[in-house]
This record gives C-alpha cells, sequence and structure tokens, in this order.
C-alpha cells in the first residue's frame, strides 16, 4: 500500500477513534458521588450487633430542631459544599451557588447537569435519627448530625428519589440500584454506630441480610 493511502487510513482511525472516546465520555456517568469511604461489611456486621433495639418514638419531632445547611466555608453552606465535593466540574458563584457541573447519583445511576435537580440526603433521615435516640441530644449535637461531612452521612442525589425515600429506614426502602445497597447499609450502620443511635427489630434484620451478602 502506497505510504500516503497508509497515513491516510491511519489518519481516518485516529479520528474514528477518538469520536468513540468522545462518545464514551458523554455518555457514561460523569461523576461518582464521594461519600467518605463507609466501613467494611464485617465492621458494619460487628457494629450492627452491638447496636441496641428498641421501638422508634417520632413524639415532638420537628426537623427545625437540626439545623441544617450551616457555613462551611467562606459563603459555603453544607448542601453546597457537598454539590462541590459530588460533583464534577463544578463552577460556583460569589455565593458559591453551583452554577455548572455534572452529577451522578449512585441510587439510580441518574446524571444531571443542574444543581436543582439534586437534593443532599441525609443518608440516616433526620426524623429517623429522632425516633432512635436524637430527641435525647442538645441542638448542638443534632447540628452536628445534619452536617457532618465526616461520616457517610450525607450524599448528592436526584431530588425526586430522595423524595420518595423520605424518612424511611433500610427495611421499607433501598436504593434501586442494587450495586450501591452494600454501600448504602454499612453507611447506615457505621452513621448508627457513631451516634448511639438504635435500631428496631425490622430495621436489624434488613441490615442483617443485606450485609450478609456484602
Amino acid at each position: 500500500m502506497p505510504r500516503f493511502y497508509a497515513r491516510r487510513r491511519l489518519a481516518v482511525l485516529a479520528a474514528l477513534t477518538g469520536l468513540i472516546a468522545s462518545a464514551g465520555l458523554f455518555g457514561g456517568p460523569a461523576a461518582s458521588a464521594a461519600l467518605p469511604t463507609p466501613v467494611s461489611a464485617a465492621t458494619a456486621r460487628s457494629y450492627l450487633a452491638s447496636l441496641p433495639v428498641a421501638a422508634e418514638n417520632r413524639t415532638g419531632y420537628d426537623r427545625s430542631l437540626f439545623p441544617h445547611w450551616i457555613t462551611q466555608s467562606g459563603t459555603c453552606n453544607t448542601r453546597e459544599t457537598v454539590l462541590e465535593r459530588d460533583g464534577t466540574g463544578v463552577v460556583t458563584d460569589s455565593s458559591c451557588a453551583a452554577t455548572a457541573g455534572s452529577w451522578y447519583s449512585p441510587y439510580d445511576g441518574a446524571t444531571w447537569t443542574a444543581a436543582s435537580d439534586l437534593d443532599i440526603d441525609h443518608l440516616v433521615p433526620l426524623a429517623e435519627a429522632w425516633d432512635s435516640g436524637a430527641s435525647g441530644w442538645t441542638t448542638s449535637r443534632r447540628q452536628a448530625f445534619a452536617n457532618d461531612l465526616t461520616r457517610p452521612q450525607l450524599i448528592a442525589v436526584t431530588d425526586n428519589v430522595n423524595q420518595a425515600k423520605g424518612d424511611q429506614d433500610p427495611a421499607t426502602w433501598l436504593p434501586s440500584r442494587t450495586a450501591y445497597r452494600c454501600t448504602y447499609v454499612r453507611a447506615w450502620v457505621q452513621v448508627k454506630y457513631y451516634y448511639g443511635l438504635s435500631v428496631d427489630s425490622a430495621e436489624k434484620s434488613a441490615l442483617q441480610n443485606q450485609l450478609a451478602g456484602c
């Protein structure tokens, strides 16, 4: 084959390869949420065995008893901090609001390019925490729980998925992406263990069943 045609063929192949790579880039998940890595399944099983089992009590609950989205740094509050952490190519304005970026929701596998399509999920919901021990906490401790960036407690996810979850525990709700369920229950147990919260019997059974397959 003449060298001219060989070079031309190589150029065409290179261009096609580039197009295929670009298609993969824009078609796949743009980012994976950067939830702090939960404890291992073995550690989670050990933690779960030590959690007290108790009936839940919603008496007196009000979301305002958990001050959330407090200032974390400069003009950035907790929601904005998690959006920047969990996204790719996040651009913020002078007030720290995300004006551009891409976010992958690990609960349902959806990718979003508008921050308004995302909620910051309290993995262990505020009402669930209240039901299982937080009713006896100080406001300061409830604030720390609601804004905890160190434990695997806050994650950016599709807004309507978070709203469908509401205040449910793993006995009645788990992420639709089965691949993420192990991470989810490990995180759930870690947060409950760290904060000294109880579990109810159905919740404990659901967690044991999920962790057995991790």
